[in-house]
């Protein structure tokens, strides 16, 4: 048993008959090495946008409260990594003692992100972003080479244009990358601003999610995606915009922040039109939970129902019976209210007809083409996929297929997280995860979606040579063959 009270991840590994696949978990970037190798590789530029990353949160932490108040910056997250349980910290340091550990925290293989590197896609200077993700990208492709049979990182992808982000993730592929790190929600000025106080334009700020109302057409993002056998991931947080904006309580500001970016861009792909368009591709927005993906799904339902082409009949202001209503009022309502209502020939507002917005078309969802629920369904269900962190209760959502429209089943993906303060000790990962089994909320069929199938058809249905020369190669590929 670990110290928790549950088994150990030994003996859960022993109860179970497939391979355990993390797909979330994180490499802790040693700052003072990386600066200088990015300043090798990829200049001053490279070096210089990284540290305005590490910087920028540096000078938040060390300004009074007083400061933050009056400027409206968040407090940002201290003490972010396990530092009493000094293996796990150097575990998170070092690609080889994790490789080494894989065994013992109960994982076959795992899909790494960045952490420092999570914020890179976002710095603002153009130079210096591209810069900074290019080197990043072949630092890192080097710390984990050695390590690819079960082991593999993503490269992190600046997407301000989509010919930036193409040219990115071609060298990517070139330098050997499976996964890919989308960055999203980009920053854009509000074009009746223009604001050139750096102060006032924080809050001057639409946020771009690629997908429906985007400043650019990304479509031949999506398609190079498909060309390079890329399954998008996006890894954005969102704890500084908005309404996180403490600058007293980090965990005010964390909370909930990564369930609202995926809300946001996840809604906007589908809305957009963009898994129609491109069927064969599988989206993956990491450690939000699936609780945000469960009501977004039942939300799309029910707005549909509701704000379909045949629905909207029933809101058209042209319906209106006239003569009935002034009848009503004439019979129930006040004088003044039946003159106002005469002199508008007996409607109630007349401009409410040409008052759309000036929208061509008032379908919401002409670009996904949904003609029926079960259209939701299929592009929601097939192609998107959830990342979870293991001692979420809310994971049990995914698989209720009680409680989802249409008895639907969410891909939920266990991701570890490892590395962060919210991982206190590696070894418990994979027993929370397995809580779920032990408490009865999902059944050992589900765990194996959770843990191991899902990730297969996330990465493996868009390159199926993605798990080719690992040591998951068989289990993967028998999934693959029923996906």
């Amino acid at each position: 048993m670990s110290g928790n009270g549950h088994p150990n991840p030994a003996a859960i590994r022993a109860r179970l008959t497939h391979p355990v696949i993390d797909a979330d978990g994180h490499w802790l970037e040693f700052g003072p090495v990386l600066g200088e190798q990015l300043r090798k590789i990829g200049g001053s530029a490279a070096a210089d946008g990284f540290a305005s990353v590490r910087g920028g949160v540096r000078e938040a932490l060390m300004m009074s409260v007083e400061e933050r108040q009056r400027r409206r910056i968040s407090q940002e997250g201290f003490w972010g990594s396990p530092e009493r349980n000094t293996r796990d910290r150097a575990t998170g340091l070092l690609p080889r003692l994790l490789y080494e550990r894989l065994d013992e925290l109960g994982l076959d293989f795992a899909v790494l992100y960045p952490t420092t590197g999570l914020r890179v896609p976002r710095i603002t200077d153009d130079t210096q972003r591209r810069a900074a993700c290019r080197a990043f990208n072949v630092y890192t492709a080097d710390c984990f080479r050695d390590f690819a049979d079960r082991m593999t990182p993503a490269a992190i992808i600046p997407v301000h244009t989509p010919d930036e982000a193409i040219e990115e993730l071609e060298h990517a592929t070139q330098l050997g990358f499976k996964v890919a790190m989308f960055g999203s929600l980009v920053p854009r000025p509000v074009e009746a601003v223009r604001a050139q106080d750096p102060e006032v334009a924080r809050f001057a700020t639409w946020y771009d999610p690629l997908g429906l109302d985007s400043a650019y057409d990304y479509d031949k993002l999506w398609a190079k995606c498909v060309e390079l056998r890329i399954a998008p991931t996006f890894h954005t947080g969102f704890r500084r915009q908005g309404l996180r904006l403490s600058p007293t309580n980090f965990t005010y500001n964390h909370i909930g922040h990564f369930a609202a970016a995926g809300h946001a861009v996840c809604k906007a792909l589908f809305l957009g039109g963009v898994t129609r368009r491109f069927p064969t591709l599988n989206f993956a927005f990491l450690e939000g939970g699936v609780g945000w993906a469960a009501m977004l799904y039942a939300d799309l339902i029910g707005h549909w129902d509701k704000r379909n082409r045949k629905a909207l009949e029933h809101t058209d202001p042209r319906s209106l019976d006239r003569a009935m209503l002034m009848d009503l009022v004439r019979k129930y309502g006040s004088e003044e209210m039946a003159a106002a209502l005469r002199q508008r020939d007996g409607w109630p507002d007349p401009d409410a007809v040409k008052a759309t917005g000036g929208i061509a078309d008032l379908d919401d969802y002409s670009a996904c083409r949904i003609e029926r629920k079960e259209d939701i369904k299929d592009l929601f269900t097939s192609r998107l996929y959830f990342g979870c962190e293991a001692d979420d209760p809310i994971n049990a959502w995914a698989f209720d297929s009680r409680v989802n429209p249409m008895r639907s089943r969410l891909n939920a993906l266990f991701g570890s997280d490892i590395g962060h303060f919210d991982v206190p000790d590696m070894m418990d990962v994979l027993p929370e995860a397995y809580e779920l089994c032990e408490d009865g909320l999902i059944t050992a069929d589900d765990f194996r979606d959770f843990t191991f199938a899902n990730a297969v058809r996330l990465w493996g249905t868009v390159n199926p040579a993605f798990f080719t020369g690992t040591v998951v190669e068989k289990p993967a590929a028998d999934v693959l063959r029923t996906a």
